[in-house]
């Protein structure tokens, strides 16, 4: 082959590979949260659209034993009670969650998932409500041992996203706690400043894109997820619905909050502050009766996790514990997270930068 023969075919090739590589739309002809599915009758990856702003979906969605374990790129995630969960985190260390968010792995706290598995010691204390509506899970924990940057203020995935692709992309979840294997439509999850919450909506419920909003990405958990969760302790509770995210009363007048664009600055105030709803029958359980079967620091055998009992007792949403939301810069030691959290100044609330989209 001649040189100019040679360099035509070099160009015609290069054409091709960059043709192939065009992006060609930012909107999905599907939205992530109109795939559907029965399980187990799930496809291998949910989001196969090409050609997209942010690409294609990192991981799969057909998960079991043979995916489970530390190399784990499982995005199908579950949220059942206090003791079956996963949260969305890295699939590797170095990047904060506002760089990767599309790209997050279901981490859970039992084995059977096909994922990767919450390492004994992550989870410090937790809260569990379930309420007419929708179930949530409030908790603190070392987020370095699911592979976050230290000191991350984190962010919001749920399964919508600014381009209707979620966050993470093809990211799903099921849940059996609304009467056998359900996906879940409707949720969300904020984790950061060594604190998550997790809250996933009755999918039969008429409201349940209400009671699990998105658009309130850059407030938190402390308006979106109303709890009194306290580190150093695991409960599980039943619990009033709380208000719709964003919604509130003043002077006996029904408001909803418009959260500002990025471009206007850090919220350094809220005109409310979020009702956390009664609750009762709270059971208070240990760690080690609820996640027996996740890995120790030496070890990635998994196990059976053991029946969570305890105590029973009730309480009310006085208030004692509704964050203050005055935008003081949470605390990132673990040490201090019963005072930067639920009841203290800023339980990833309205310090979170909005570097993720909604």
């Amino acid at each position: 082959m001649s040189p100019v023969a040679l360099s035509s075919f070099v160009v015609l090739a290069v054409s091709a590979t960059l043709a192939a590589a065009q992006v060609t739309g930012t909107f999905p002809p599907v939205p992530l949260a109109s795939k559907h599915y029965d399980y187990p009758n799930v496809p291998y990856k949910v989001d196969t659209d090409q050609g997209l702003v942010r690409g294609t979906q990192l991981g799969y969605n057909i998960c079991n034993s043979t995916t489970e374990g530390p190399k784990s790129l499982c995005q199908t995630a579950w949220f059942t009670d206090i003791s079956d969960f996963c949260l969305w985190a890295p699939s590797e260390p170095g990047k904060t969650v506002g760089e990767i968010e599309g790209e997050m792995i279901a981490w859970c706290s039992k084995p059977g998932h096909g994922t990767r598995l919450i390492p004994e010691g992550t989870l410090t204390g937790l809260q569990f409500l379930k309420t007419p509506d929708y179930i949530q899970l409030v908790g603190f924990m070392d987020q370095t041992k699911i592979d976050m940057v230290a000191g991350d203020f984190g962010g919001e995935m749920d399964p919508h996203g600014a381009d209707l692709r979620g966050n993470p992309m093809g990211g799903i979840m099921f849940s059996e706690s609304f009467g056998g294997t359900k996906q879940v439509i409707e949720w969300t999850n904020f984790l950061g400043s060594n604190a998550f919450c997790l809250k996933a909506c009755d999918p039969a419920g008429p409201n349940a894109a209400h009671f699990c909003e998105h658009v309130y990405d850059r407030i938190g958990c402390a308006f979106n997820a109303p709890n009194a969760a306290v580190d150093k302790v695991f409960e599980s509770c039943d619990a009033e619905n709380a208000d719709y995210p964003g919604v509130y009363t003043t002077n006996g007048q029904v408001v909803t909050y418009t959260q500002p664009p990025e471009s206007l600055g850090a919220i350094s105030t809220m005109p409310y502050v979020a009702r956390v709803p009664s609750s009762s029958n709270c059971k208070t359980l240990t760690s080690s009766q609820l996640f027996a079967g996740l890995p120790t620091a030496s070890s990635t055998s998994t196990g059976t996790s053991a029946a969570a009992t305890g105590k029973t007792t009730s309480k009310t949403g006085s208030g004692s514990t509704t964050p203050t939301g005055t935008g003081k810069p949470a605390q990132t030691s673990s040490s201090d997270a019963t005072t930067l959290a639920i009841s203290g100044v800023s339980f990833l609330g309205v310090v979170f930068s909005a570097l993720f989209l909604a």
